[in-house]
């Protein structure tokens, strides 16, 4: 009997470290990449769009991890991604200068808009000039949700307060929710408050409430994306060779097409502009 119980343990052992040695095996064969991007791409819906198409293409996945610009650009010098995939231009094109990224290319562009409450309190709806608008909330002293997180959006936010003359922070109108877009306007419709937001976030926003787009158009709120190689040369543990596999298939013709192709409500959401690579 004590023979037999110690063949048993003798072959249950065994059969673990078979299993386990298959299923490091496995892991080792899989093919993926990190993604760190910004929140729009995701929260728009377009990565579950495109990336599917991507893997089906390659047998590569990416795996995205969405926060604000800021912060996936930090991820990003930590050495904790692969692909960087946001839309502040200054600091992507700092981000390679410093030595972290290979290469910047433009991929595709929006824009960005001030939403609020139909009441619209400080008057601004159908104003042409976005920097007269914010001028305008600050002298009303109309309520304004920000994002405060360091993301693009919140970038180009505190851009315009600059171009208006106008410091925001510590202002009972003012409020810092340091949450990502859509917890914002969450934020703002709970507040009647005036936002900043991308076109593509918005429209996939469910609870607008009567909240609606008050300024729209103007070329400041141009809103343009870039996606960069983190350095292998700074990180050696970079996938590059699938990172590069899909920074080319998102700046060629095809990945280009499948951006132009998604829509929220039959609405394109983002345009490509890709530049052709030598």
């Amino acid at each position: 009997m004590v023979r037999l119980t110690r063949r048993l343990l003798l072959s249950a052992i065994v059969a673990a470290l078979v299993a386990a040695g298959f299923g490091t095996a496995q892991a080792a064969d899989e093919k993926f990449i990190i993604v760190s991007s910004t929140t729009s791409t995701e929260n728009s819906g377009l990565f579950a769009y495109l990336l599917p198409i991507f893997e089906s293409e390659t047998g590569i996945q990416a795996r995205v991890v969405a926060v604000g610009t800021g912060k996936a650009i930090q991820q990003a010098k930590d050495g904790d991604a692969d692909v960087l995939f946001v839309h502040h231009k200054s600091s992507e094109e700092q981000f390679v200068a410093e030595g972290y990224g290979v290469e910047r290319f433009d991929v595709m562009y929006n824009d960005f808009i001030v939403v609020g409450p139909a009441a619209d309190p400080a008057g601004i709806a159908g104003m042409t000039d976005v920097v007269a608008a914010m001028t305008r909330i600050a002298e009303a002293g109309a309520p304004f949700a920000s994002r405060g997180d360091d993301s693009g959006t919140n970038k180009m936010e505190l851009d315009l307060w600059q171009q208006a003359g106008i410091d925001p922070a510590g202002e009972a109108w003012y409020s810092a929710t340091g949450s990502g877009m859509g917890a914002t306007l969450n934020t703002a419709s709970g507040l009647g408050a005036y936002s900043l937001a991308d076109r593509a976030t918005w429209l996939a926003f469910a609870n607008k409430g009567d909240m609606e787009i008050v300024i729209e158009g103007d070329d400041k709120l141009f809103n343009q994306y870039g996606i960069i190689l983190v350095n292998p040369q700074k990180y050696p543990h970079v996938k590059a060779d699938m990172g590069q596999a899909f920074i080319d298939w998102v700046l060629s013709p095809e990945g280009q097409d499948a951006i132009a192709a998604f829509q929220i409500d039959g609405q394109q959401v983002f345009f490509p502009n890709a530049q052709p690579t030598s």
